[in-house]
């Protein structure tokens, strides 16, 4: 399971920041939380912002980590490495860009990391800490003079003169079957990120599930179980067209006493709103996710959904019962509706603010203190607290009666 995610220097995140999934003391919503060896980990979490303060920056880092690591084998020596570094700043316009992961599996805790700005590796490290160990093992280092590999390690050493100037040592190791470097790219490949706003991409793999004997009954309870206003759905057979405009919605028709009288088939794309057509689009996703125990990203889950369609997904993460394999949603949002809702622990609540310089701050709700310098307490109404500004992570407006 994913524990932390850290970024420096790259887009609107000018210092270093760190969001992370393990769990605090606190004892609210115990269900929100899994038990993995010696770690207590989140079942999701939920990042809210004004526009602009950095929140789909956030899940920009993250792609880019992970493309930069599946993507690095692929590249030839003179390919770019598109750094996007902090440029509001002086200083910071030709340092390179920071990222660092850290991940529980196989009982024991990965952190792996890297800088690079547009034309080479500047520092690449990993570390693993054994379940009953107190102390990380390094396993290889890295920066611009050359690569260090710890005699633990003592398989990889033979590959360090074949690592380019621009692409990443672990993913050099997975290519040649060494084993830490195939268990850090499989980490990587159970990391999921998707667009809530551009979404009609991701009915590919909705239908890919649905067309699979192994996940088409997941798929159909899941879109079901959203009651999502008609009674079900089915393809239509014999059709050349596209899975999405195959789909056929069934809804019941009514006599004036309200009685069931018959049913009609609604085309999904014409005759459904834009909200069921986005949950059919990323219902895919979520049921990968929830089946494999993956880690899901999405860039505003909420947009154009009901706020109650969006509490049922969340719930769907959140519950072990629907979530017995852990799979972890993070998402950015707009809707306060959420933070009333009772669904989220303090240390699943996140901010995003600018500062002063047009960098992004990054900040859960229990990091926050109050202007008594006190943590907030889990009694407030963090939707009313929110809206009033008393967390910051809203926009600033100017009053547009007297513009």
């Amino acid at each position: 399971m994913l524990l932390e995610f850290t970024v420096g220097n790259f887009l609107s995140f000018k210092e270093k920041k760190t969001f992370t999934l393990e769990a605090s003391s606190i004892t609210e919503y115990k269900d929100n939380v899994v038990q993995k060896g010696k770690y207590k980990i989140l079942r999701s979490a939920v990042i809210y912002g004004a526009n602009s303060s950095g929140k789909s920056n956030f899940i920009k880092a993250l792609e880019f980590m992970v493309e930069t690591v599946r993507n690095s084998s692929k590249l030839n020596s003179t390919d770019k490495l598109n750094a996007k570094p902090f440029l509001l700043s002086d200083k910071t316009v030709n340092l390179p860009s920071h990222f660092e992961i850290l991940f529980t599996k196989y009982g024991k805790r990965y952190r792996y990391g890297f800088e690079l700005d547009n034309e080479r590796i500047h520092e690449e490290w990993l570390y693993i800490l054994n379940e009953k160990s107190k102390k990380e093992t390094l396993y290889f280092i890295r920066n611009i003079d050359g690569i260090g590999v710890a005699d633990v390690f003592e398989e990889a050493k033979m590959f360090i003169e074949n690592t380019k100037e621009n692409s990443l040592f672990i993913s050099l190791l997975d290519q040649l079957n060494i084993e830490i470097g195939k268990q850090i790219m499989g980490s990587f490949s159970y990391i999921f990120i998707q667009s809530g706003v551009e979404h009609e991409k991701s009915i590919t793999m909705t239908s890919l599930m649905h067309q699979t004997d192994t996940y088409q009954e997941t798929v159909e309870k899941l879109i079901n179980s959203l009651n999502l206003g008609f009674r079900s759905f089915h393809l239509e057979t014999g059709s050349n067209e596209t899975f999405k405009k195959r789909i056929k919605t069934i809804h019941n028709i009514f006599d004036d006493n309200g009685k069931i009288v018959g049913e009609r088939e609604f085309k999904l794309v014409e005759h459904e709103s834009s909200g069921t057509n986005k949950v059919f689009d990323i219902s895919g996703h979520i049921a990968f996710a929830l089946s494999l125990g993956l880690h899901l990203f999405i860039d505003e889950l909420d947009a154009k959904l009901h706020p109650i369609l969006t509490q049922e997904i969340i719930k769907l993460f959140n519950n072990p019962e629907t979530n017995p394999n852990d799979a972890q949603l993070v998402f950015t949002t707009h809707d306060t509706n959420l933070l009333g809702a009772k669904l989220f622990r303090r240390d699943q609540i996140w901010f995003t603010e600018k500062d002063n310089c047009e960098a992004t701050d990054l900040y859960s709700l229990l990091e926050f203190k109050d202007e008594d310098g006190n943590t907030i307490r889990k009694d407030r109404s963090f939707e009313k607290d929110y809206i009033m500004g008393r967390y910051g992570g809203i926009p600033y407006i100017s009053n547009f009666q007297e513009i």
